[in-house]
């Protein structure tokens, strides 16, 4: 094809730079067609017809003036008015005529397509307007999408239905919101050789994580069939995190995965459907099951992005996170690229001085739940609508309630004060959108629609991790603004304690020297949610939880794998969050009766008086009945550190009573291939046993170092139960406690090595922190909502000392 064409460019021949000739989106094609296949990212070819096509267009039918004077009787807000005229400018367009010359050039474009790959080869039709997927807007879904376009005529057809389709309602109004002129937008139509994902899987990804913002992180999602289902968010799609610094290591860090509902699946219409091009199809109940791609495809995508990303932070001159569409074709089992895009969110805040915390001061029953958009907290009355054509009912402050968006839906959802939807992931619409807006967002509920009656008063709650709820009533709720820089850091290292892996990209942007303890009682408790010996052994238990453990290890190979899986992928999103600031993960310290509540645990717990003071710790780890179990928590670290290549990740052992004890577990982590010292392998014992104190000098001689853990320490130490609330006026400030840790302190430094404190006093009494730095102690572990006051009363102790 010639490049004297004045309607039709090729991918070939576009950039970046073509950006007014062919639109974002159109020249995001061109780019990463003509730059990037090189460097082993697939792109289907295409041509785009030029934004001037579309401007000639009009003026071959005089429509520029018509169009003006029609919007302009629309009063903004007026849905109404907005409608009808809609409706007037897109009948207009679809029976205009297209200008002398443009046939023939799209033809000669297609027949090109066709020779390379074959006659009345199938396409996908997109808009790309000129001022679409710039990093200041999103544009997300503004105009139509056609798939499985065959034919030069159905090709020219659907042309005009694209042009039409930069006034729909929706487009219209979003043009208005973001004040732009809408005679100063034109369209140019991309059309791209289909990826047969029909019989394959589609998704989305982003370079860094949506609701946080964290920027080393491939998220990707996806799901059966063509990508519309996805992005529109008609399908609860599986979800794959990839930390990309170990990545480009050479790792393979996949350190989240999610299985998705993926009850439908788009394909090919079949031929008995006149007029319709795709259809959805029901999802067969064991490819539901089973995650869409595998991890060597969860690699391939994330390198994709990576290399995505690095191109075009290179045109941009800084980072550029992009939203990237891709897709599987179930024919070659290839992966490619259809788009790329700015990311719109994350990418237009500036580096924030503060970050806002959301809480509740109360909880209410939880109505449903799904994946949380957001971090925010909202409270409203419930519309739950079904029909788009009923939205006039969504008054400014009401709570959105409905099966699933479409751009069609933004007139209401700008004034809604969060948005709750049975169906969708983390990148589709109705997230982008809540995102854009600034609003709380639960998507995939399934049920939301059926749970959540019209008129009720509900609390939208996206600040408790991952899982968004929703709440019977309105709830009362505090925002709190934390500053994220502070002008000095004290030399005693603030660290954190965490427990839940959902919150570690957002919590690690708070100033900190890494985590002082990770437990893995909260990732067994709410991801895995299973005894690990009722994984290993799950013909042992009563029919019904062995079919409560089937349907938990979905997509894994069996309960081993789950076992170990989740718990390295939880254990690899904080180390990911704070790398390479060294993460401590403390081997499991669940008592009986917390082990026993666990699915199938009461088949294999004793029942004891007193599990505090019980089978607990480190003396269940080379106990017969919980080795295996053991040895599994020590395969995950292993598989986070070699296989993720997060070695910032360093072990601790808890409650471990006596020497011989110690010996014992060190022993098993030996023969699990956790040796301390290999390969950067720092190993910990927490000082939480009056025993650890009084022979510090000899624990100290087989770890790198003490944790004090002042919880247990002042149990143990004053014989006062701290789950008993008849004993009070018992805390850490008592003299006896103070002498123990004091002791353990004082061995650490004598002996130089790390001692630190992960327990709850610091977080809860300033007096206990200067304390501590009077001692002079390494590290001060701190519960995230207690880090800048007591960085504060650490620098002012710092100070006093260096008087």
């Amino acid at each position: 094809m010639s490049n004297s064409y004045k309607f039709i460019r090729r991918f070939c021949d576009i950039s970046m730079a073509d950006v007014p000739v062919v639109g974002g989106k159109n020249a995001s094609l061109g780019e990463m067609f003509r730059t990037l296949m090189d460097k082993g990212v697939h792109v289907p070819n295409g041509f785009a017809t030029t934004a001037d096509a579309y401007r000639q267009f009009l003026q071959h039918n005089d429509l520029a003036a018509f169009i003006d004077s029609t919007l302009g009787e629309i009063n903004k807000g007026n849905i109404h008015q907005l409608e009808v005229a809609g409706a007037k400018i897109r009948h207009a367009l679809l029976q205009a005529e297209f200008p002398p010359g443009f046939i023939d050039e799209v033809a000669d474009a297609y027949h090109e397509l066709e020779r390379e790959y074959g006659h009345h080869t199938d396409v996908a039709v997109r808009s790309s307007a000129t001022a679409e997927d710039l990093p200041d807007a999103s544009f997300a879904g503004q105009q139509e999408t056609y798939l499985n376009v065959s034919g030069l005529d159905q090709l020219l057809w659907i042309c005009k239905k694209v042009y039409a389709s930069l006034y729909t309602n929706r487009a219209i109004s979003y043009r208005m919101d973001k004040g732009f002129e809408h005679d100063q937008v034109a369209l140019s139509v991309g059309v791209q050789k289909m990826v047969r994902s029909d019989k394959g899987s589609s998704g989305v990804m982003f370079t860094l994580d949506t609701e946080s913002g964290f920027r080393d992180v491939v998220l990707i999602t996806g799901a059966y069939g063509l990508g519309e289902n996805v992005v529109q968010g008609a399908v609860n799609p599986d979800e794959f995190h990839v930390f990309k610094p170990a990545l480009k290591a050479g790792k393979r860090p996949v350190i989240a995965r999610h299985l998705g509902e993926k009850a439908i699946k788009m394909v090919y219409a079949s031929k008995d459907q006149q007029g319709t091009m795709t259809q959805n199809v029901a999802v067969a109940r064991e490819e539901r099951e089973r995650f869409c791609i595998s991890d060597d495809e969860v690699l391939q995508l994330a390198q994709f992005a990576c290399v995505i990303e690095e191109h075009y932070s290179d045109i941009a001159g800084q980072t550029r996170p992009m939203d990237i569409e891709w897709a599987k074709d179930g024919l070659t089992n290839q992966l490619y690229i259809v788009q790329a895009r700015p990311e719109t969110v994350h990418s237009q805040l500036k580096s924030p001085d503060s970050i806002e915390t959301y809480h509740l001061r109360e909880h209410g029953i939880v109505v449903t739940r799904g994946k949380s958009v957001g971090r925010r907290i909202a409270t409203g009355r419930a519309r739950v609508i079904l029909d788009v054509a009923k939205m006039d009912t969504v008054a400014p402050g009401d709570v959105l309630v409905t099966d699933i968006t479409d751009p069609d839906w933004e007139p209401v959802m700008k004034i809604a004060s969060a948005i709750v939807t049975n169906r969708g992931g983390r990148t589709c619409h109705a997230a982008i959108i809540a995102r854009e807006l600034g609003i709380p967002a639960i998507v995939g509920t399934e049920t939301a629609t059926q749970d959540i009656h019209d008129g009720q008063s509900v609390t939208v709650c996206c600040a408790e991790g991952d899982v968004g709820l929703v709440y019977d009533g309105a709830l009362a709720f505090d925002v709190a603004k934390h500053p994220l820089h502070i002008a000095h850091r004290p030399q005693t290292k603030i660290m954190l304690n965490l427990a839940d892996p959902d919150q570690a990209y957002e919590v690690a942007q708070l100033p900190n020297d890494g985590v002082g303890l990770a437990r893995l009682e909260f990732i067994i408790n709410n991801h895995i949610k299973a005894h690990p010996r009722a994984l290993l052994q799950p013909r042992d238990l009563p029919e019904n939880q062995q079919l409560s453990i089937q349907r938990l290890i979905r997509g894994y190979a069996d309960g081993r794998d789950y076992y170990v899986g989740k718990l390295a992928e939880g254990m690899g999103r904080i180390c990911a969050a704070f790398y390479p600031k060294p993460v401590i993960v403390r081997f499991s310290d669940f008592k009986t009766n917390e082990y026993a509540a666990l699915l199938g645990g009461e088949s294999y717990e004793p029942k004891e008086e007193n599990p505090m003071i019980g089978f607990r710790g480190a003396s269940r780890y080379p106990s017969e009945a919980f080795e295996q179990c053991f040895l599994m928590e020590c395969e995950a670290v292993k598989r986070v550190r070699e296989v993720m290549g997060l070695d910032n990740l360093a072990v601790m052992l808890p409650f471990v009573r006596t020497l011989s004890e110690l010996e014992a577990v060190v022993a098993i982590m030996r023969r699990a291939g956790l040796v301390r010292g290999e390969n950067g392998l720092k190993l910990y014992v927490m000082c939480e046993i009056p025993s650890n104190a009084l022979l510090a000098e000899q624990f100290l001689a087989h770890c790198d170092g003490f944790s004090i853990g002042s919880n247990d320490l002042t149990q143990l130490t004053l014989g006062v139960d701290r789950d008993s609330s008849l004993v009070p006026g018992v805390d850490e400030r008592d003299l006896a406690v103070k002498k123990l840790m004091g002791m353990a302190i004082s061995a650490a430094k004598q002996a130089e090595k790390y001692v630190g404190i992960c327990g709850q006093a610091p977080s809860d009494f300033p007096e206990i922190t200067s304390w501590l730095v009077q001692q002079g102690i390494s590290s001060i572990s701190l519960n995230p909502d207690s880090v800048l006051p007591m960085t504060e009363v650490v620098l002012a102790e710092e100070n006093i000392l260096s008087q």
